[in-house]
């Protein structure tokens, strides 16, 4: 969080698997109950309804403007960025992010849905919270998390922004991005936990839950048996050497370029990966993009000279 003549600029990146601020990671999971749930965990009350944030999953949605959930995980995220700075009521200028080849289509419609209410009363983990939202900033996701290093980049440069629902892929010549040249692809982590979960099914005939095919994508290890750990790691394998035969269809030459990974697939890459370490940075910082969205729209506020 940024603070700008008492303006908190507070950046939230919506991510299908995690919602990150520049602070916190949190699960995008959250169900709805009419009444306090039973037992404990991260509760968020608004407008007489009771979310528990971190159950569930959520789906893949191509607008989130289309689905509510993800105003109140928005919510969420600007508490626990207040919290930690021992705030409960502050200005808040709000920074977020779409995918790149979307920005166009949908930054006006997802700003007005995350700015629906100037002013908004809640509670979350036991405490009450009363934002007035001053203004939202749309960027794209993934190239933010880059802005610390743009002055080290030269000649070519891929960006791959793996994310749990999509894959952006961006190149910047001498640091600059090239518009022109940004795609979008449904190529998120979800798909290879879909898939290592049906090979499982398929091999074993039994059913694996998802938090230990993610344990495994995120750490290369789980506490199972070695046949099962082995099935899951032969289809991590195949999925990142589909993620590099995207790149290279979309021009991807580690001889001529170099590539920067951002967001949670690069854990992936990492443990499961066959490419050029000296040619290719993984980002692991997942908050990174918000970090990024932060710096961005602090600087970019200053030099208007207002928020």
């Amino acid at each position: 969080m940024r603070n700008l003549h008492n303006i908190r600029i507070i950046a939230v990146d919506h991510g299908y698997g995690n919602v990150k601020t520049a602070n916190t990671i949190t699960p995008t999971g959250i169900k709805a109950y009419p009444t306090k749930p039973i037992f404990g965990g991260d509760i968020l009350e608004y407008a007489g309804t009771y979310y528990l944030i971190g159950e569930g999953h959520k789906e893949f949605i191509a607008d989130k403007s289309m689905d509510e959930d993800y105003y109140v995980l928005t919510l969420m995220a600007v508490a626990r960025e207040l919290s930690l700075a021992g705030l409960t009521r502050a200005d808040v200028h709000l920074v977020v992010g779409l995918p790149m080849t979307w920005v166009r289509s949908q930054r006006e419609s997802f700003r007005i849905y995350l700015m629906r209410k100037t002013d908004v009363h809640y509670r979350f983990a036991g405490k009450e919270y009363r934002v007035h939202f001053v203004g939202c900033t749309v960027y794209p996701q993934g190239y933010p998390a880059l802005y610390n290093r743009l002055g080290e980049m030269k000649g070519t440069t891929m960006l791959a922004d793996i994310g749990n629902g999509t894959m952006n892929i961006l190149y910047l010549v001498n640091g600059q991005p090239s518009e022109s040249r940004s795609w979008t692809e449904k190529q998120g982590v979800n798909q290879c936990v879909i898939a290592a979960r049906n090979a499982v099914m398929d091999s074993f005939g039994v059913k694996i839950d998802d938090s230990i095919i993610e344990q495994v994508l995120r750490t290369g290890m789980a506490d199972i048996g070695k046949p099962y750990l082995d099935c899951i790691t032969a289809v991590a394998r195949q999925y990142v050497a589909d993620l590099f035969a995207t790149l290279r269809r979309y021009e991807y030459n580690p001889d001529l370029m170099r590539l920067y990974i951002v967001g949670g697939g690069g854990c992936l890459v990492k443990h499961f990966g066959d490419y050029p370490k000296d040619r290719v940075t993984i980002i692991g910082d997942l908050c990174a993009t918000a970090k990024g969205y932060e710096t961005l729209c602090f600087a970019q506020l200053q030099r208007k000279g207002q928020a």
